[in-house]
């Protein structure tokens, strides 16, 4: 797993610079199949959507593998007495879980599910799962994106979507896709850098496709020796649309100066935080419902410092382990990095090459993976 994917990438057309400044593009209304209350504005008379925090949290606990009825959570005082009277001749005795009004349900003695701050309404996690395709469309060698015509890609889109809802009925599957806009690169180009920018027209045919099958989009940064904090900005007027996401991949942000594909790289909470509070602030001045940001992983250097990642309630964080190989490997890899290394939620990437003979033995199954822990929300295929 800590050896270098090896569809490490066909090299793409030496770009440039792209000057996204001035370009705008309006999408339709998306609907967020998100769960809330409606509450009176005060000074408006007019419905704020309010997060419904009760089903957040009990959906956190089955993520983490918690029967509800199996804790103290939701009980009244009196309940919580008389459970407490019982459980001195009870075994096991019910698990104490505790949340607030500001931050979500946690476990005496488990490190799922997380205890972080609560998203606004409108957040797609955990009352969604996210079934994305990911590749660019320039290369057949960086995933299914580029590998098939748009059709035939949409369609088996639809068809795994499909099959993930099917598998865990509880959390509708959306479909994404996962367009690498920011690609490192084998050669230096113009700057020195080892990345390229897609150019606006690459980047609208993702959010078109996303928008023709009711999906989302997830925009890929690979920087190179670039940096997160230069290239996103570039981003801003996609990331501005109600449905563009974001996702980060430390293993070509090449902080040590060599050039990508040679070791694997890496990315500091610093730069994921500096990520998130963008994000975040794009969320509250254009009035668009919280974002995702993806942060892939296969190693435990390739994200330092993971303890001071902070979800915001603007955006919620995805820790996916992105490596390829056999099942018990992926299996050993995400508890090591995911499942050991709590944030907030969890991802897996399924390889349609590398995961099958000669490099792996199966692709994992959707009724394999809910079996995880956490049970992952974020499925990217490759």
């Amino acid at each position: 797993m800590a050896s270098l994917r090896s569809n490490w990438h066909a090299v793409l057309f030496a770009l440039g610079v792209v000057a996204f400044g001035g370009w705008f593009f309006l999408a339709p209304p998306y609907l967020f199949a998100t769960v809330y209350e409606n509450v009176a504005h005060a000074d408006y008379g007019i419905s704020a959507p309010v997060l419904n925090t009760r089903d957040y949290n009990f959906r956190m606990l089955a993520l983490s593998h918690i029967n509800v009825a199996s804790t103290t959570f939701g009980l009244s005082a009196a309940e919580l007495s008389a459970l407490t009277a019982r459980a001195a001749t009870t075994t096991p005795s019910p698990l104490v879980a505790t949340a607030t009004a500001s931050t979500s349900v946690q476990v005496e003695g488990k490190a799922w599910p997380v205890s972080t701050v609560y998203p606004e309404a409108g957040a797609l996690l955990p009352f969604n799962r996210i079934v994305a395709y990911y590749g660019n469309f320039y290369s057949t060698k960086m995933g299914v994106l580029g590998e098939y015509p748009p059709e035939q890609m949409v369609h088996m889109l639809a068809s795994t979507t499909a099959a993930w809802t099917a598998a865990d009925p509880s959390t509708p599957a959306i479909p994404a896709i996962d367009y690498i806009a920011i690609t490192a690169q084998g050669s230096p180009g113009f700057d020195g850098k080892y990345r390229a920018r897609m150019p606006a027209t690459e980047i609208q045919k993702a959010i078109d496709l996303a928008n023709e099958i009711n999906g989302i989009v997830i925009l890929e940064m690979q920087v190179g020796l670039s940096t997160v904090q230069d290239e996103l900005p570039l981003l801003e007027p996609y990331l501005k649309l109600p449905n563009v996401h974001l996702a980060l991949d430390p293993e070509f942000s090449m902080k040590d100066g060599s050039p990508p594909g040679r070791v694997i790289g890496s990315m500091d909470a610093r730069d994921i935080n500096y990520a998130a509070h963008y994000l975040a602030s794009l969320v509250s001045t254009n009035h668009v419902p919280p974002k995702i940001l993806v942060v892939h992983r296969f190693t435990m250097p390739m994200v330092t410092n993971v303890e001071n990642i902070t979800p915001l309630p603007q955006v919620q964080i995805v820790m996916d382990m992105d490596g390829f190989g056999t099942q018990a490997r992926k299996k050993g890899t995400y508890s090591r990095v995911i499942t050991q290394e709590p944030v907030q939620f969890s991802g897996l990437k399924l390889f349609y090459k590398n995961d099958i003979p000669p490099r792996g033995d199966a692709l994992l199954t959707p009724s394999q993976l809910i079996q995880l822990l956490p049970t992952p929300l974020f499925i990217q295929y490759q």
